[in-house]
């Protein structure tokens, strides 16, 4: 699996006023429309999983440039407007709406006769997409919207975000299926964030591999030898996880002890040992395996079995723009021109009034004069 690209956003309150949403909407169907006529399915896909053309996307049709609500409202009028007979759908959505994204498949399978077996690989792949990104990469970032487009042909692209509450910001995924490799390991073409923390459990690292085949091995041993490992490396001293980094990182590491999870759902981990997982990718999806347990394990097998885990975030460059007030940084208008060009190439041929066309210039020619 490639996802291409994460970005970092503060949160906003407060809603988009209906007038806007009104006029973003038939401007992203013109757009999506011309898109769909011009290049096709899989360059709207490749756009859409794209994080700077998105990113730029939101700006011309009129909505905040940084703000959490860019993934969330840019991604309903899109829904909004993503009718059957385009060839396209949007599954999933905001709080309770992503609970719904089965369903919602289900629904436009059958209207684009896909058959059951691709249905199912597609509500598969919404459901490792948000279990990967909620559990396999710990920066505390709670999922909260999950967007799944999909086309006639069964391909897809998911958008999802998280929420921190500790900084109160919110980082997005973007995944693309027509790259897809794997949904475990190195999933990323490029991620993109302001705030690049520390300590980041990232399982999905290829330094992970190791520590991925322990954690299923550990499995197909079954509860008890998980629980005497555990009890194994916890004496009646325990050394904190910022104090086991320091240490770490000075050098110092000789059987330091990590402060384990205290809420490993161990009749998760009793089914899964009676499943016997194949692969990590099988343990994962297995219901009642979440962080704490993926955490648990990771730890064990580094501890004891000297396989460690990345602990890096896999944030790699910066993406928002910043502001014309300096807020949180003065604008980068290499990135920005970089998402110009993606939608240069649309406006020029966009099928648009006289009135309309000179709107969208002005927008454009605004993000690059900022």
């Amino acid at each position: 699996m490639e996802k291409v690209g994460i970005a970092e956003l503060p949160l906003h309150y407060g809603k988009a006023p209906y007038w806007l949403i009104i006029r973003m909407r038939k401007l992203a169907e013109k757009i999506i429309t011309l898109i769909i006529q011009e290049y096709g399915y899989d360059e709207l896909l490749n756009r859409l999983a794209n994080p700077f053309w998105f990113q730029a996307l939101s700006c011309v049709l009129g909505y905040d440039w940084h703000s959490s609500g860019t993934t969330t409202v840019t991604t309903a009028v899109i829904k909004a407007i993503a009718k059957p007979e385009l060839g396209f759908a949007l599954a999933g959505g905001k709080g309770k709406f992503s609970l719904k994204t089965p369903e919602e498949i289900k629904k436009f399978s059958e209207v684009f006769n896909l058959s059951t077996r691709k249905t199912e690989e597609l509500i598969y792949a919404s459901r490792m997409t948000a279990k990967v990104d909620n559990s396999l990469i710990q920066a505390g970032y709670n999922l909260y919207h999950h967007a799944f487009f999909f086309t006639e042909k069964g391909k897809w692209v998911v958008i999802q975000q998280g929420m921190c509450v500790q900084d109160q910001t919110a980082r997005r995924y973007h995944w693309i299926s027509t790259k897809i490799k794997s949904f475990v390991e190195e999933p990323h073409s490029a991620i993109c964030c302001d705030l690049k923390k520390e300590n980041v459990l990232d399982m999905t690292s290829r330094k992970s591999r190791e520590a991925r085949k322990v954690s299923v091995d550990l499995i197909k041993e079954g509860p008890n030898r998980i629980k005497n490992d555990l009890l194994s490396i916890i004496p009646s001293y325990q050394k904190n996880l910022k104090e086991f980094f320091h240490l770490k990182n000075q050098k110092q590491f000789k059987a330091l002890i990590l402060k384990m999870p205290k809420n490993i759902n161990w009749d998760a981990v009793k089914k899964a040992y009676d499943i016997q997982p194949k692969n990590y990718e099988e343990l994962i999806g297995i219901k009642g395996i979440g962080p704490s347990t993926i955490k648990g394990l990771a730890l064990v097998s580094e501890i004891i079995y000297g396989a460690p885990p990345s602990w890096r975030d896999p944030v790699k460059y910066s993406f928002a723009y910043g502001g014309k007030d300096g807020v949180p940084k003065p604008v980068d208008r290499k990135a920005m021109d970089e998402s110009i060009k993606f939608l240069d190439e649309i406006i020029k041929e966009i099928q648009l009034n006289k009135k309309e066309k000179l709107e969208v210039f002005k927008r454009l020619n605004s993000l690059i004069n900022e």
